[in-house]
């Protein structure tokens, strides 16, 4: 590990894209690695501190994407490290599902202190967002003794076949896997930027979703009373980081009351801190019945989290279990993890976030191949369309999506230095470690510019 007070703070590029040892390394992943990997860059880390990482060629990148949202606290934070080296000493497992632990039940309790609402909650892990929302969807059905789950379009869950049923976001993530888990509807999520039923005002097109389901699923394929859940990203990760309007959680939150449905909030992506509140639906007020966890929980060691009220969780003993969920290491790197969160990283996080998504609507207001930025905290998405067709189909048409441009934009930021992932058809996420600073925040702006600067020719 490098020493901090060596670590750069912006890019340092020093030989060609990949370097000599990624080209061997890479050689070597092709031998051996399942191709079912996507792997957008030629990126070997060697190390990483805060927001920057070195590759295995000695070169500095900045880091927007924290491992897919994973590492929330940055590259080995020395108190999460800390903690980990701790309980390592000590023992490193001992299931929960068979014998009892102080840092499971530790960090069960911290989750129930920080949870949206004042329900009490019961907590379940696991080891990853995909195990989480299984875990979620059999809950839901045990609890209501129901069998149909709602999901939305462009909406992703996990690729476990329960998960992956409730997916609708890209057609090869279901390619020669059916059947699929039965019983699953999709409904439409609002999307403010492309509406589906055509409404330019937000609000507006969230109802419309809402009355789709009353109207068309309720009425046409499947009774309410018959609906265990319905799950639903606070703001769509994979779809896009599409932030829906105000009174879409809210409208959800009352349709599952008024049917005895579980509101299943998939936190995996957005939670934690992300978006400059614990859990992103708290910033729409509403308390879900279930949580679904993982990503940043840990700050990079493999943990998921089912939170649920007390009382839905009373499903008897041998129901649902785990060997590793919980693992004693892992619950000391959370904890560790809530108490840098709750301590100033996720204000942290809105603040870099107001940063970002001024910086990037900068660009935005600028440059025709740009249509929006949006998000919350640091969970922003900017969309990228070709340039020359906003409004070509009416004053209000954002463009013609550019996923092509998209994916030249992320693979000529590497080359400057800034890791970058897409999200959605047409979508640059924005995920960096919540420590990111004010002053890495607008090189990432700078760099992007000077990149779509490149492509705009």
């Amino acid at each position: 590990m490098s020493d901090a007070a060596t670590v750069p703070q912006f890019p340092e590029i020093k030989t060609a894209l990949p370097g000599p040892n990624m080209i061997a390394l890479k050689a070597t992943d092709d031998q051996y690695m399942s191709p079912s990997y996507t792997r957008g860059y030629p990126l070997s880390i060697k190390s990483g501190q805060g927001c920057m990482v070195e590759d295995v060629d000695g070169n500095w990148f900045l880091d927007f994407c924290a491992g897919i949202a994973v590492c929330s606290t940055g590259h080995s934070h020395p108190r999460v490290v800390q903690a980990i080296a701790d309980q390592a000493a000590k023992y490193l497992h001992m299931s929960g599902t068979d014998f009892y632990y102080n840092p499971m039940v530790d960090l069960a309790r911290r989750l129930d202190e920080t949870s949206p609402g004042s329900t009490p909650k019961k907590v379940f892990f696991g080891n990853s967002g995909a195990e989480a929302i299984e875990g979620a969807l059999k809950l839901a059905r045990h609890y209501t003794k129901r069998q149909t789950i709602i999901s939305f379009y462009r909406s992703f869950h996990g690729r476990t076949y329960g998960a992956m049923s409730v997916c609708a976001s890209k057609a090869i993530h279901r390619r020669h896997f059916s059947p699929m888990m039965a019983s699953v509807q999709h409904g439409h999520y609002p999307y403010p930027l492309r509406p589906f039923f055509g409404h330019r005002n937000p609000e507006d097109e969230a109802a419309a979703c809402l009355e789709f389901i009353n109207d068309h699923l309720f009425k046409m394929l499947v009774k309410p009373d018959e609906v265990a859940g319905i799950i639903v990203e606070p703001i769509q990760g994979e779809g896009g980081y599409v932030v829906p309007p105000a009174n879409w959680l809210p409208g959800l939150r009352q349709l599952c009351d008024e049917h005895g449905i579980m509101l299943i909030a998939d936190e995996v992506q957005a939670g934690v801190g992300r978006t400059g509140e614990m859990w992103a639906c708290q910033h729409d007020g509403i308390e879900p019945d279930i949580i679904a966890s993982a990503k940043g929980l840990a700050s990079g060691m493999p943990l998921s989290a089912i939170i649920a009220k007390a009382e839905i969780m009373n499903w008897e003993p041998g129901t649902h279990a785990t060997t590793f969920g919980g693992n004693p290491v892992c619950c000391a790197a959370a904890i560790e993890t809530i108490d840098l969160i709750e301590g100033g990283l996720k204000q942290q996080a809105a603040r870099m976030g107001q940063v970002l998504m001024s910086g990037l609507q900068g660009l935005v207001d600028k440059y025709d191949c740009l249509a929006e930025v949006r998000g919350r905290g640091l969970m922003v998405g900017l969309e990228v369309v070709k340039p020359g067709t906003a409004g070509t189909k009416g004053a209000d048409y954002p463009g013609d999506k550019d996923g092509d441009g998209r994916n030249w934009l992320v693979d000529q930021c590497f080359e400057h230095g800034l890791l970058l992932l897409g999200c959605g058809e047409n979508t640059i996420r924005f995920s960096p470690p919540l420590v990111v600073s004010e002053a890495q925040v607008h090189k990432a702006v700078e760099i992007l510019e000077t990149v779509v600067r490149q492509y705009k020719g």
